[in-house]
């Protein structure tokens, strides 16, 4: 490292105003009058991560502002540092700046760090304890009798190396940059979820068009918001009576059997999880709510039937839950193209795929599965103590709305195009998170050093730009 880098603790450039290093003041036995439905949002654990993104901003609680201002010593503003006190040792976050949040109040596990910005560049400092060896020396370094935890002493004198201020910024803009098309690809990716879901729901759920056409509100010739002019004739101009209530003229009835096969995945011995082996679609491979978990991928080397292999655009559906709040059991899941041609399903799922004879579409079972009416019919099927569980009648005797095939083909090329992209963008951000693992450890240790012709004009990237 260049005689240029110095040693210090994370107390020497912490603000000195009583506020730069502190712990949340309450936990769990605050009474629950001071929570409310919105207000200072209270950042918990669950918006931490152990360097994998700098702040998840959801699952919040909130107290009033009087209640935040009492307790002002703990409150936290954006670019400060939020380290866990109690429990899973390691984590980090970093606050965003938010024009909607100015502020946020610490949990009593959580302690945060307000750095001193003449001394060093905040995001370069959260990326320093947020690397694999910072956390590993806090994991070590914590009491390991009973709940590990640590405290604000020990942050104090925690060590860090900190290069000048202007490599400290061309650092922190690195991996800034990196990080933010990470965030950007996510919230991308989200948008298109929530659009293609949207758009079924107005079609074959609430039927919207068909109301529009009703109504007087969609003619010929003309476009609405989600239904271009072309697509008019698609759609009939009257609902009529079924046994699932009003549904589309010319739109038939029929059961989740009659247009896809279920098929329980292996059970399979953790003997066989390794490295190397064939693909494992399993529970942590399903979202809750819906949608492939991309890092829940295991491999496996043991045994296997046929009817166990899954292919990429088969549907999966999570048929096991602990608890019964059914956050999970029932959603579905498309086998994306990531892991290869060829795959197999773990016992915890079923595979659906479509009959030789049906039009209907993976795109079009995976969006039905994850609507709410339809969730709630199949998961509606589940019983079970401690552990929920979902029998194959509840993917395949359910009935459902079933449109024709010339509208499903339009729909279909729509939600494909969009699983396409997100796809994608989950493709390039597995490349971009690697790199920014490996150049991480390398650029806060002075492994790698930012050549003196880059040091000029950068400026920290966290939640500026």
């Amino acid at each position: 490292m260049g005689g240029e880098w110095s040693q210090t603790t994370l107390g020497a450039i912490a603000t000195k105003d009583g506020y730069g290093l502190v712990d949340g003041p309450f936990g769990s036995n605050l009474p629950a009058s001071s929570y409310t439905e919105s207000g200072v949002p209270v950042v918990r654990g669950s918006n931490l991560t152990l360097g994998k993104s700098r702040f998840v901003a959801d699952e919040f609680v909130f107290v009033s502002r009087e209640t935040a201002n009492r307790l002002a010593r703990s409150l936290c503003r954006p670019l400060d540092i939020i380290f866990t006190k109690k429990g899973t040792l390691g984590q980090t976050g970093l606050v965003p700046g938010d024009a909607r949040c100015d502020q946020y109040l610490l949990s009593s596990n959580q302690m945060k760090l307000t750095v001193d910005r003449r001394l060093a560049d905040p995001l370069y400092v959260y990326y320093f304890v947020s690397s694999p060896e910072s956390t590993e020396k806090i994991v070590r370094d914590s009491e390991a009798t009973g709940v590990p935890k640590t405290n604000v002493a020990y942050l104090r004198g925690f060590p860090i190396a900190l290069p000048p201020l202007s490599e400290q910024r061309a650092i922190s803009h690195i991996l800034g940059t990196l990080d933010d098309k990470i965030g950007l690809n996510r919230r991308m990716s989200e948008t298109l979820e929530a659009m293609a879901r949207a758009l079924f729901k107005s079609w074959f759920v609430d039927f919207e068009p068909v109301r529009a056409k009703m109504e007087g509100r969609w003619r010929r010739g003309e476009s609405l918001p989600g239904l271009p002019a072309h697509l008019y004739d698609l759609f009939p101009d009257r609902l009529v009576d079924s046994e699932l209530g009003e549904i589309p003229a010319g739109w038939e009835v029929t059961a989740l059997a009659e247009h896809f096969e279920a098929v329980k995945g292996v059970s399979y011995k953790g003997s066989g999880l390794c490295d190397d082996g064939v693909p494992l679609h399993n529970l942590n491979s399903v979202l809750e709510g819906g949608g492939y978990k991309y890092e829940g991928i295991k491999h496996y080397s043991g045994e296997y039937a046929e009817r166990h292999v899954v292919r990429p655009g088969d549907v999966i559906v999570a048929n096991t839950e602990q608890g019964h709040h059914r956050l999970l059991i029932g959603y579905a899941a498309i086998v994306p193209r990531l892991f290869g041609d060829y795959g197999i399903a773990s016992h915890h799922m079923y595979r659906l795929r479509r009959r030789a004879d049906s039009w209907l579409t993976s795109s079009y079972l995976y969006l039905l599965l994850n609507s709410r009416e339809m969730h709630d019919i199949v998961s509606g099927y589940a019983n079970g103590t401690t552990v929920n569980m979902l029998p194959i009648d509840g993917v395949q005797r359910p009935l459902m709305v079933c449109p024709p095939a010339g509208l499903v083909e339009v729909f279909n090329a729509l939600a494909v195009e969009s699983e396409r992209s997100r796809e994608e963008m989950v493709s390039e951000s597995r490349t971009l998170i690697a790199l920014r693992d490996t150049l991480l450890p390398k650029l806060v240790s002075g492994e790698l050093r930012i050549p003196q012709s880059l040091l000029g004009g950068t400026r920290s990237g966290a939640f500026q730009r």
